[in-house]
C-alpha cells in the first residue's frame, strides 16, 4: 500500500512515495511544471510506475485552519488527479511544511543552490510523514 505525496506549487512539484508499509516517506523528485494537462499526465504515469494506491496533496491552510490563496490551486490538481487515475486523492494539511523543509536543510548544511533544488520533495516528505502518523494513530 504505497502512498504518493504531492507537494504543489505554482513552478514545482515535490514528489515523495511511502514504503510499501506505509510506514516511512522517502524523496522521489521535483517536477518542474508545464501544463496543468501534462502535470496531471506525469503524476499519473509516476503513481502507476511506483504502485501507488493514493495519492495525496498538501493542502496550504492559513496558520488559523482556514484555505491559503494556493488552497484552490491545489483542490483542483487534486480533483483533475483522482480523475486521471481512478486512485483515492486525499487534501493534507501541511502548514509549514516548506519553513520545516528549509530549517532541516539549513540544518544539514545545504547551499541555497542545492536546497533550492530539493526542498519541494522534502516538504512532500514531510508532509507524508505527518499524513502516515496520523493513519496509525487512527486519525484522519
Amino acid at each position: 500500500m504505497r502512498v504518493l505525496c504531492l507537494d504543489v506549487g505554482d513552478r514545482r512539484i515535490g514528489v515523495a512515495v511511502s514504503d510499501p508499509m506505509g510506514w516511512t516517506a522517502q524523496g522521489v523528485c521535483v517536477i518542474e511544471r508545464v501544463s496543468p494537462d501534462r502535470d496531471v499526465k506525469r503524476i499519473a504515469s509516476l503513481a502507476a510506475e511506483l504502485g501507488a494506491s493514493a495519492i495525496v496533496c498538501g493542502l496550504p491552510v492559513n496558520m488559523n485552519g482556514t484555505p491559503g490563496p494556493q488552497a484552490e490551486k491545489v483542490a483542483e490538481f487534486a480533483s483533475r488527479l483522482r480523475e486521471a487515475t481512478g486512485l483515492e486523492v486525499n487534501l493534507w494539511d501541511e502548514r509549514l511544511s516548506t519553513m520545516a523543509a528549509e530549517r532541516a536543510l539549513d540544518e544539514a548544511g545545504m547551499g541555497w543552490r542545492k536546497k533550492r533544488k530539493v526542498v519541494d520533495m522534502t516538504a512532500a516528505c514531510l508532509v507524508l510523514q505527518s499524513y502516515l502518523e496520523s493513519r496509525r494513530s487512527g486519525g484522519d
